[in-house]
C-alpha cells in the first residue's frame, strides 16, 4: 500500500535534494530574499519546491499540495527566475520558466484539509542551509488529517557510521527506514531504548527566536537532564530521534499566539513514530493536520522515544503551571 506514492516521494525529495546540496556547496553566498515573516528564501528554495510539484503534478494530477512558497517573487525577478529555472532544468528535463512557476504556485491554492493533499517544505532551516549546517527537504501524504508517508532528505545528516546525506522515509504501519541520498541501500531506524530520563538527549532549534530556550532547559532540569541540548535547524531534529542520536525534541514557540505550521512537522512526525517513538503537543494531543496551514489545535511539540514520554508531558505540565 502506498508503494507507488512512496517511490515518487523518494525520487523527488531526492532530486530536490541533491538541487539544495549544489546550491549550498557551489556559492560563495548564496542570494537570499526576506520574507513578510522575516525568514530567508534562497534559489534553492525555490528550486526544490518547483522540482518536487513537477513530480507530484506528473505522476498524481489530482492531487492537491499544500507548500510553503509562492513564485511572487520570481514572477518579478527576470535574473532570478533564471537561475532557478537553470537549476530545476538538471533535475527535470525541459522545462519552461512558466511551467516551473505555475508549479510553484500550485502550493498556495485553497485546499480541502479533511481530504488527501501532500505538504512540501523545500527547505526546512533556511537559516541552517545559509550556515552550511542542518536543513531539511520535506515531503508528506496526508489523508482525513493523518499523515500516511513522509520523506526526509537531510543532506548534511551524519549517521553513527559517519555516512553524510541520508533519506529517512516512512509508511503508515510499515515502519522507518533512511538510506542514502546516493544509493538506496534501506536500513531500518528505531528510536533508542533509554528509560531513564536524567541518561537523554534532547534537541532543540538553533535559533532562540523560533523557541523558547529557557522553557525548554527548564523541562530539561526538571527531568535531570544534565547535558547540553543539541541544537540544530529543521526536522533534523525528528531524525535524530528516529535514529536514536537523540531521545526527546522539545519545541515551544516563544509566542502564545503563534501555531507551527503543518509542513514543518507532517514527515518528520511520522518518520518518527513508525520508528517506534511517540510524537504529540506540550498537553499530550496528537497533532491534527486537518485544520489547515497550521497545526491550529496544537500548542508545542514533543517527540520522544516513546518510553520517556509521559515522563517529560509531567515535566512539561509542571513548568507551565509554574509559569
Amino acid at each position: 500500500m502506498y508503494r507507488k506514492e512512496l517511490e515518487i516521494a523518494l525520487n523527488a525529495v531526492r532530486k530536490a535534494s541533491h538541487l539544495c546540496r549544489k546550491v549550498q556547496n557551489s556559492l560563495v553566498t548564496v542570494s537570499a530574499i526576506e520574507k513578510k515573516d522575516r525568514s530567508p528564501v534562497t534559489i534553492a528554495d525555490f528550486g526544490s519546491q518547483a522540482v518536487i510539484n513537477l513530480e507530484l503534478l506528473e505522476f498524481f494530477p489530482n492531487d492537491p499540495i499544500v507548500a510553503e512558497e509562492d513564485a511572487e517573487v520570481l514572477l518579478g525577478n527576470a535574473e532570478l527566475r533564471e537561475q532557478v529555472l537553470g537549476l530545476v532544468n538538471e533535475q527535470k528535463n525541459a522545462i519552461t520558466a512558466s511551467r516551473m512557476t505555475n508549479a510553484i504556485d500550485l502550493g498556495s491554492l485553497d485546499t480541502d484539509f479533511a481530504k488527501r493533499f501532500w505538504t512540501v517544505d523545500p527547505i526546512d532551516g533556511t537559516k541552517g542551509f545559509l550556515r552550511g549546517e542542518q536543513y531539511a527537504v520535506a515531503l508528506a501524504l496526508v489523508e482525513k488529517g493523518e499523515v500516511m508517508l513522509g520523506v526526509l532528505g537531510c543532506p548534511n545528516f551524519e549517521t553513527d557510521n559517519g555516512e553524510k546525506g541520508c533519506l529517512f522515509y516512512a509508511v503508515r504501519g510499515q515502519g522507518a527506514f533512511m538510506h542514502s541520498l546516493d544509493n538506496d541501500t534501506e536500513k531500518p531506524v528505531s528510536v533508542d531504548s533509554i528509560r531513564d530520563a536524567a541518561q537523554a538527549c534532547f534537541c532543540e532549534s538553533f535559533e532562540k527566536a523560533h523557541a523558547s530556550h529557557e522553557v525548554h532547559e527548564s523541562i530539561s532540569s526538571g527531568l535531570g537532564i544534565t547535558a547540553p541540548a543539541r541544537r540544530m535547524d529543521s526536522q533534523a531534529k525528528y531524525a535524530a530521534v528516529s535514529c536514536g542520536q537523540a531521545s526527546i525534541y522539545l519545541r515551544l514557540p516563544r509566542s502564545r499566539a503563534y501555531r507551527e505550521k503543518i509542513w514543518d512537522h507532517a514527515a518528520g512526525a511520522i518518520v518518527v513514530a513508525e520508528a517506534g517513538g511517540r510524537v504529540t503537543d506540550f498537553s499530550g494531543r496528537i497533532l491534527d493536520f486537518s485544520a489547515g496551514r497550521t497545526l491550529e489545535n496544537n500548542v508545542g511539540i514533543l517527540a520522544s522515544n516513546g518510553h520517556l514520554h509521559n515522563e517529560v508531558l509531567r515535566a512539561i505540565s509542571e513548568v507551565r503551571s509554574e509559569k
